[in-house]
């Protein structure tokens, strides 16, 4: 049953939220954000099939839009909210803030929802499938969560997690397409509308998360934020989202979805590559200002694509759908973290021996600039330590710079 998984699966995050606050050490605390998220899966799945089950076929627009508002809530809440509480209060909190509002959640759906539970139907569990995707994505994360630490392939344990998740995810599709009852029914990608969505889904989503993983990490390692000021920078992604949402969810069956989707990812595009043009001497308005931009293209990208992915789905694959969507969706995500922090550790290292060439004796940039330090006090070592700290902070600011136009030029194509 739907409503029962969906408030099982509540009730469990708030139980591994609650361990993870109080870990100990740093290994209970990865174990129990494992757990954390083996049993919060169903939660985003389950809750889209529940929304989308209670509306009638004309109004799912409008469902969608509802479900979507979750999703762009978080960029508003979250930063600000994790930053002042790592701010002011103590780690832990981060994790203890999940019981009071799932409480509430749990009650509130149960007490609403419980008469209105889906068929419940029992069916053999697909055990070699679980255990290959089990084994697949789990060395897939554990290889892009540990990579950029461990240099990568040059890493004997990143190459076996690489080997280990290859050949099970290999092994998973031939067996899922022939199983009777595939954990994964990758059947749903035959249909073109499902397929197409969720690839742009996946390319929309690394794109965004990339930015959203980088812009905070760098306001605070190199400009020297807080994680409250960050998160302040970060929000206001969400707030002309918030806005047109319903109007994009009101008017769905007149639109072109298509030309909406494209729309979306123009605006992404242009303000991703507005962000790459600033650098550390910039405003918080002016860092704000293409955030803000940014919540008009994801009111025309999640709702027109939900509805396009969901077009050829019959009501009893909407769990099915709506869970690899969001599994893809996610794994889009995780992805994007490890390779645009890679990219942005490269372009930096690239940059900060550049910019160090420019330092001799026969450079006159250098020269005059060590006369400008002279001027202040700063001779000899104390100079070369002082602007080995300016290239750092610049080369830094390039080599982010470098990952956004990479991310808009991927919006645009």
């Amino acid at each position: 049953g739907e409503v029962r998984t969906f408030v099982t699966s509540i009730l469990l995050f708030m139980v591994f939220s609650a361990i993870c606050g109080l870990a100990t050490s740093l290994p209970m605390l990865v174990a129990s954000r494992l757990m954390q998220g083996f049993v919060s899966g169903p939660m985003m799945s389950v809750a889209q099939a529940i929304l989308l089950r209670n509306y009638p076929i004309e109004r799912r627009g409008m469902a969608i839009a509802l479900w979507a508002m979750v999703i762009i809530i978080a960029p508003i809440c979250g930063p600000i909210l994790g930053g002042w509480i790592t701010d002011n209060l103590s780690w832990p909190w981060l994790f203890y803030i999940n019981l009071p509002v799932g409480t509430f959640c749990a009650i509130s759906c149960w007490t609403i929802l419980r008469k209105r539970e889906s068929v419940r139907v029992t069916s053999p569990i697909d055990v070699t499938g679980l255990l290959l995707l089990i084994i697949g994505v789990g060395s897939l994360q554990f290889m892009l969560d540990n990579g950029n630490d461990k240099d990568w392939f040059n890493s004997p344990t990143i190459v076996a997690a690489a080997v280990v998740s290859l050949v099970s995810l290999v092994f998973l599709v031939p067996w899922e397409l022939t199983d009777k009852h595939p954990v994964v029914d990758l059947t749903l990608f035959r249909r073109r509308n499902f397929r197409i969505a969720t690839i742009t889904i996946c390319f929309g989503y690394f794109g965004m998360m990339g930015v959203n993983i980088l812009f905070p990490l760098w306001l605070q390692t190199t400009l020297g934020y807080t994680a409250t000021h960050a998160g302040l920078a970060v929000a206001p992604m969400g707030l002309l989202a918030l806005v047109c949402s319903p109007f994009v969810g009101r008017n769905m069956n007149r639109m072109n979805l298509r030309l909406a989707v494209s729309f979306a990812f123009t605006v992404f595009g242009v303000a991703v590559l507005w962000t790459s043009t600033l650098n550390d001497q910039a405003t918080f308005a002016q860092f704000a200002t293409p955030r803000f931009l940014q919540g008009l293209g994801i009111a025309f990208f999640f709702l027109p694509l939900n509805t396009i992915l969901l077009s050829e789905i019959r009501g009893d694959q909407l769990a099915n759908a709506t869970g690899l969507s969001n599994f893809c969706r996610t794994m889009a995500g995780s992805i994007a973290t490890a390779v645009t922090i890679w990219m942005w550790n490269r372009r930096t290292d690239y940059h900060h021996v550049v910019l160090t060439e420019h330092v001799h004796n026969s450079s006159g940039g250098w020269l005059h600039y060590q006369s400008m330090l002279d001027a202040i006090g700063l001779t000899g070592v104390h100079a070369y330590q002082y602007v080995d700290a300016i290239i750092a902070q610049q080369a830094s600011t390039l080599g982010v710079n470098d990952v956004f136009v990479a991310i808009g030029c991927m919006y645009f194509v």
